[in-house]
């Protein structure tokens, strides 16, 4: 018989000892993740649901204030505000979580994006329905969500209350505010510094200062944003790029680099995400602006959603780089036409929507003055040649760069170099023919000529407008800036009032026609700065002058002679239609005229009130005379004395009496009112 050994034994046992606490340990270790994984399925849930809430509290908000008023939406309201409020803290706790997560893990890398994605979103295939293609909205193709937009509408407030913006701004603290606020806001400020019908024209002064400038991306975002673009390492391109950048704005950033072929280019990389938040913001600014156009109900207010309308196809013209590249193109060519004029020439095969690759410019600042003079320029030239070719671009081309500031302007080999031609403006042969004469009527002080060239912006008829009125007005423009001479012409001053008085009167001037007016104030600010001997306005009425040959000014009006006597011939034997008709109508007793007397609205006014007050005189009067013989009679009952009849008689008459009194010193306070304005 065998006998085991103690040891072994006890060696057995804390073998087996030791197995039951391992898988002790292991099912401890699978109970601790099935509770961990238990808690994160609640948590996930709890977090859907909040989102969920927070969903539905905004879509009862926007239904609640779009449905007309009953007793029970402003307590659904107030507890949807309520939800939605909750609902972003705990989303906002979240967010802040998940970042300090992040701090210590290390920032997460973008990974690049695969062959197979577009680029360009609007290339994407769209789908097709039963009742055809389905449109993307707004928010889906720029990937927005109610929680991004509270998010982004917690930050702007918390920079408002910053600036102390419910307090009050002044001119200084609102640019700042703009530029605190993004890219977004900065092209707003710089759109409102030339629409001083919104804005007092001291803050429209101060906001013409923003400029785009921003603190550099790093130059690793560069180089991820180029391999993104264009789907291989930026070796493959680029031999060198310089990674301190020429220069960055909000929008983008530009580095100077060479190519594999050895040419030296300006590499324009836009920042990543920019034009998502600018969607982004628009979507927030297109609400309030429909909140303020139904509080508002005013003709004569500012179109506020035509301002936000106006204010993203900048954006989207901006934020895609194809458009410059294609600017850049078409002005090449105009350049061709003059010796002195010149652009960079862009790398189209290199160019993308987020990406535009041109040549380096290497020149003289138009603002470094003093070495041009060294290098032997004459700045009178400069000065003269820019104006005039501006002149070219605006009239004869109706193409033109729309932000001629002084770091877009260099020269290099006796070219003057126009750079960043993100911004331009285009006008049409019709507007272009109403800015001449607008310019002539103004140098002519003929008050009837720039009446019709404003008219003509409006297309509108003329006897649809107050006429007399328009002209009354435009006299007191031509008084103040027609007898000036051109030497002294405020012309941000002339543009200023000439918008106002023509958004006054329901004239709604294009918006090209406002980007013209901000173009030639930024020209002629940068004039006055370093070129002070050149008189821009006058070498523009030159220029218009000087454009025409006298065949050609011969030609032009017999075309216009030949088609106004054609539509003069046609009229006429129109009206002799027409009064044929007019005679028959009247013999048979048909005929009826309506008579409208222009600007006869206030004298009826004023006659309807006085044969109202004439007519109250009247049964006062009646009533003093009918209340009077009553007392005489002594008709039973009596109050205090007065038969009643002509005691409530009398009391009529006299609340009647203080009607009237009372009816003509408020019209004249009125009146003093509207006089003083």
């Amino acid at each position: 018989m065998n006998e085991h050994n103690p040891d072994d034994r006890s060696e057995a046992r804390e073998l087996r000892r030791d197995e039951r606490e391992a898988a002790r340990a292991r099912h401890s270790a699978d109970e601790q993740a099935a509770r961990e994984a238990r808690e994160r399925r609640v948590r996930e849930e709890r977090e859907t649901a909040r989102i969920i809430a927070l969903d539905d509290a905004l879509q009862d908000r926007e239904a609640a204030s779009d449905a007309p008023g009953a007793a029970g939406e402003r307590d659904a309201q107030l507890r949807a505000q309520a939800e939605a409020r909750e609902a972003e803290r705990i989303l906002q706790l979240e967010d802040d979580e998940r970042q300090g997560a992040q701090q210590h893990s290390g920032p997460a890398r973008r990974q690049p994006l695969p062959e197979d994605v577009p680029l360009n979103r609007h290339t994407e295939d769209e789908t097709i329905g039963l009742f055809g293609a389905r449109k993307k909205s707004f928010s889906s193709e720029y990937h927005l969500t109610r929680r991004s937009k509270v998010k982004r509408l917690h930050q702007i407030g918390k920079i408002a209350v910053q600036f102390d913006a419910l307090k009050g701004l002044t001119p200084v603290k609102m640019r700042l505010m703009f530029e605190a606020l993004g890219p977004t806001f900065v092209k707003v400020g710089q759109i409102l510094s030339m629409r001083s019908e919104i804005l007092p024209q001291l803050f429209c002064d101060e906001l013409a200062k923003l400029r785009a400038d921003a603190d550099p991306m790093p130059y690793s975002i560069v180089l991820e944003t180029l391999e993104n673009e264009y789907r291989r390492p930026v070796d493959e391109i680029f031999a060198k790029i310089d990674p301190t950048p020429l220069g960055s704005a909000s929008l983008a950033q530009v580095h100077r680099a060479t190519l594999l072929t050895g040419e030296d280019v300006a590499v324009k990389v836009q920042r990543p995400g920019v034009r998502e938040t600018m969607a982004e913001d628009v979507s927030i600014m297109r609400s309030l602006a429909r909140g303020a156009t139904k509080i508002m109900h005013n003709a004569q207010v500012v179109d506020f959603q035509g301002v936000v309308e106006e204010l993203w196809d900048t954006f989207d013209e901006e934020t895609n780089f194809l458009n410059e590249a294609r600017n850049l193109c078409e002005f090449k060519r105009f350049c061709e036409h003059y010796a002195y004029m010149d652009c960079p020439t862009p790398y189209v095969d290199l160019c993308t929507e987020h990406v535009v690759v041109m040549e380096y410019i290497e020149g003289i600042p138009i603002a470094h003055t003093r070495e041009l003079l060294d290098d032997g320029y004459s700045l009178k030239e400069i000065g003269t040649k820019l104006v005039d070719n501006y002149a070219s671009q605006i009239l004869d081309a109706g193409f033109f760069h729309a932000d001629p500031h002084p770091g877009n302007i260099e020269i290099r080999g006796g070219k003057i170099v126009l750079l960043d031609l993100g911004m331009t403006g285009r006008l049409n042969a019709s507007t272009r023919a109403a800015l001449k004469q607008m310019l002539f009527a103004v140098a002519k002080q003929d008050s009837a000529g720039l009446a019709d060239a404003l008219l003509r912006f409006a297309g509108t008829a003329i006897n649809h407008t107050d006429y007399p009125s328009l002209l009354a007005d435009l006299d007191g423009i031509i008084d103040e800036f027609g007898t000036v001479d051109l030497a002294d012409l405020d012309l941000a001053a002339f543009l200023a009032q000439l918008t106002q008085m023509a958004r006054r009167h329901g004239i709604e001037i294009p918006s090209s026609v406002t980007t013209v007016g901000r173009a030639l104030v930024t020209l002629e600010g940068l004039l006055d700065k370093f070129i002070p001997n050149v008189n821009m306005i006058q070498i523009i009425s030159k220029h218009i002058a000087a454009s025409k040959t006298n065949v050609e000014s011969v030609t032009d009006e017999l075309k216009t002679l030949a088609v106004e006597s054609h539509e003069a011939l046609h009229s006429a034997l129109k009206s002799m239609s027409e009064a044929n008709t007019a005679l028959h109508m009247l013999t048979r007793g048909e005929l009826r005229m309506n008579l409208e007397l222009v600007s006869s609205e206030e004298p009826m006014r004023q006659l309807s009130d006085m044969v109202n007050r004439l007519t109250m005189a009247l049964i006062v009067v009646g009533l003093f005379i009918g209340s009077s013989i009553v007392y005489y009679a002594g008709m039973k009952p009596i109050i205090f004395g007065i038969p009643a009849v002509g005691f409530l008689g009398y009391l009529a008459a006299f609340v009647l009496s203080m009607w009237i009194v009372f009816d003509i010193y408020s019209k004249k306070r009125q009146a003093k009112r509207r006089a003083r304005k």
